[in-house]
This record gives C-alpha cells, structure tokens and sequence, in this order.
C-alpha cells in the first residue's frame, strides 16, 4: 500500500465515511455518480488494499466501514487537498496582480475580516495605533452593505480588507522576477529604533517598518504559506498589541519568506522597499552571505531571503485575538489599490 493515497482511493474513503457500513456494490454505483468510469473488480482490489492498510474493515453482512486510522488518513487527505488549493490560488492570484508601487495604482491581493456592524469603531480604535509605528501605513478597503441581501444575522456584519502579503510576490512576478514562496512561520518584531534593545541577526531597519529580530517558528513544506497563516492565527500564537503599547516584550508576527534570484537583487529590494513604503507591514531582506534571521537554513548560493509582514495578515491577527473576528480569508481576492485608504481617514469619516 502507498504511503500517500490518491484522489481516487481518498474518494472511496469519504464514500465510505458518508455511508458506512457500506458494501461495494453501492460504492461502484456511487463512484460512478462522481465521475468515474470503474469495475466492481477494481473497488473490491481498492477495498483489499484499504483493509490491509489499517484505513477499512469489514462488517460481515453489511460491508465496509472506517477504522480510526482510516479516518486520521481521510483526514489528513482533506489538509492535502486544502493546502493544493491554497498554492494553486495562490499561483492564480499571483499573477493577476497588477500593482504598480513606484505609480501607487493596479489590484492588490487583499485580505479579509468580517466584524460585527456594532463593533466597528471598536475594531477600528484597536487597529489605528499601528499607524503610529513603523509598521505604517495602514490602509483599509470597507464594504459595509456586502452583506444586505444575506439573512439578517450576516447583515449585520462589515467587511474589512487589507493587502496580503502574496501582494509583493506579484509585484516581483509583474516584473520578470520569480519569488519563490518557502515557508510561513512566526518571528519576533521591535518596532522601536533603538538597535541595542534585542539582540537580534543582521542589520537594523527601521526604515523597512522595524525590526525582524529572529524567527520563533517556521513551517515549511512546498510552497506551504497562507494557509499556514490561518493555522498561526487560530492556534493563538501571534501577538501583535507589544508592537502598539511600546512594550518591552517584542512582538510575534506571522510573515512569509520567498527566495528570488540574486542577480536580480538590486531591482527586487527597490520594488519591496515601495511597496511596503505604500502599503505597510514589516520587510527584511538578506543575501546568502549575510546572517540572518532565516527561517531555516540560508538561501543557496545565487538566491536571496525576503521576509515580509503585511497589514493584512497584522490586522487579522490583532482583531482575532481581540475577540472582534467573526471570520476571516486570507486570499480574499483582487482589490483596486484605490479602494484602500489610511485608517486614520476610515476613522474620521465615521465621527
């Protein structure tokens, strides 16, 4: 039996966990239903093979059901197939991004967070101070009537967006310059300008938005990064407020890390460095040569490391843990650059 099981076999297990006890007659007829063209003979080979792997078991008389490892597999088979859709929305939204940073103008990769109506201002009080830091600017996209024609509950929820951090990658890519995503994690962050404050890898620049001081946790794994975040988020473990009370205790971020070509250095760094100068967040860039931070090891030779926090994953993580989220998406789609305003204008316009 394979390690890792294919679509097909993955299907059988689902059909099995919908319907079990379940026998492999009605699983022919309902594997048919789903697009395959399959024999009796295959599914019961299949249903061999699954029992023998520990993920079956037969019920004599009323045919085949999960066992708790099966279940554990199926399981582990639906992260799978999340996680592809991510990289292939990813690679999807990647290159429709249009953004132009040294012209300010084009589409952004947003995303988003649903709040209550009521809770607005709130939300709004909560994220402002980080306009104040380093980490600005801060620019919001409001859609308050996105959700009238829903039921009442939904409608009275407002939708905020801001740019995601795949925003930077198709910049990068609109420009001939293949960034390719590595890993998501969480990292330290000092927003002050003191470089004596934290010991930390490399250079100080508070002109990049503050202070990556080290990595605390990476996952890596084949372009595995937004949907990380998601993961980073709900597991409690970033911390944004230290970056807004000028706390002593660094902040903990969720940031991607990408490696591009390092004969192209010069012209990435310039297009990151307006883009985070546009759109906010924090950026650190390395070559193989420099210490870090690095989320693993250094990037081979010929590649350089660039980490990037956006507002858009700050603003999720702040009003999660803030209790403000209803619920949130990290690819959210494509945002006209012009529909982001700073939040202090956002805040204005609704005293």
């Amino acid at each position: 039996m394979p390690e890792n099981l294919d679509r097909r076999a993955y299907d059988l297990l689902r059909l099995i966990d919908g319907h079990e006890p379940i026998g492999s007659i009605r699983l022919v007829d309902l594997l048919n239903r789903h697009g395959y063209s399959i024999k009796s003979r295959t599914v019961r080979l299949m249903l061999s093979n699954l029992d023998d792997a520990g993920y079956t078991k037969k019920i004599p008389g009323k045919g085949r059901c999960l066992t708790p490892e099966g279940q554990s597999e199926l399981e582990r088979g639906h992260v799978g197939a999340r996680l592809e859709q991510v990289r292939e929305r990813i690679r999807t939204l990647t290159g429709q991004v249009t953004y132009d940073p040294f012209e300010d103008t084009g589409e952004v990769v947003a995303a988003s967070i649903t709040v209550p109506r009521a809770e607005l201002d709130a939300a709004l009080d909560a994220i402002e101070p980080l306009a104040e830091t380093p980490l600005g600017p801060i620019r919001l996209a409001i859609e308050e009537d996105v959700f009238a024609s829903a039921d009442s509950e939904s409608a009275d929820l407002v939708r905020l967006s801001a740019p995601s951090s795949i925003t930077l990658d198709g910049v990068l890519l609109s420009r001939g310059i293949n960034a390719e995503l590595r890993t998501a994690g969480i990292v330290e962050y000092y927003a002050g300008r003191d470089a004596d404050a934290f010991p930390h890898e490399g250079a100080f620049a508070p002109d990049n938005g503050g202070a990556v001081l080290r990595y605390t946790d990476a996952i890596s794994g084949e372009g595995s990064t937004v949907d990380v975040v998601s993961l980073l988020i709900e597991a409690g473990r970033t911390a944004v407020r230290p970056a807004v009370d000028d706390s002593d205790v660094p902040a903990l971020f969720v940031v991607d890390n990408r490696e591009f070509p390092l004969m192209r250095y010069d012209e990435a760094v310039d297009l990151a460095i307006e883009a985070r100068d546009r759109l906010g967040g924090v950026l650190d860039v390395r070559k193989p040569r420099e210490d870090g931070p690095f989320p693993t090891e250094k990037p081979g030779w010929g590649f350089a490391s660039m980490t990037y926090g956006a507002v858009g994953e700050l603003v999720l993580s702040l009003l999660t843990a803030d209790g403000y989220a209803e619920s949130w998406e990290t690819l959210s789609g494509l945002v006209p650059r012009s529909r982001f305003e700073r939040v202090s204008v956002v805040r204005a316009r609704r005293t």
